[in-house]
């Protein structure tokens, strides 16, 4: 390949008299090139995309989060009960880790819900695009989904264990 492009240059510079100290007007492009051209755009836009599905999943996070912690004020009483009647540390943590990965999941699972839906109409709108949905790219999204309620519940479900029984059968 190398010997030929080399061929084709040299004829090239001859059709065009361009003398062995002078730039080249003209550019040979392989089959090679073409690839890794395309190969380094492919993984630029991936690397964008992993950033916009991170950015996606924090602000996802968080707005599970700000769902927990004004569930966590509405339900103080019920919580300073629970405690009450011997509810351990523990149980109200889990109770508060449960409810955020399920509204999380109950999120992941729409996503899930869109993808396959935006891909089979994008696989019947152009037929030379097949897509597929792999198993292994949902039962990734689920876990995601549910490592993301699990790490943005952890504070809104702490702080629900951590109330004082007392005070929390008194809020108002």
């Amino acid at each position: 390949m190398d010997a030929a492009i080399e061929q084709a240059t040299r004829i090239i510079r001859e059709e065009r008299n361009i003398t062995s100290s002078a730039d080249e007007d003209f550019r040979l492009f392989t089959a090679t090139t073409i690839i890794d051209s395309l190969s380094t755009t492919i993984e630029t836009l991936t690397v964008f995309l992993g950033v916009l599905a991170g950015i996606s999943l924090v602000v996802g996070g968080i707005g599970v989060m700000n769902i927990m912690l004004v569930t966590v004020n509405e339900r103080t009483r019920e919580i300073g009960l629970r405690k009450a009647v011997g509810a351990q540390r523990g149980d109200i943590v889990f109770q508060f880790l449960t409810e955020a990965v399920v509204m999380a999941l109950f999120g992941g699972l729409l996503g899930i819900l869109l993808a396959v839906g935006g891909s089979l109409l994008i696989s019947a709108l152009v037929d030379s695009l097949p897509v597929v949905v792999q198993a292994s790219s949902i039962a990734l999204a689920v876990g995601i989904s549910v490592s993301v309620g699990v790490f943005f519940g952890v504070y809104p479900a702490s702080r629900a264990a951590s109330l004082n029984p007392i005070d929390a059968l008194r809020y108002e």
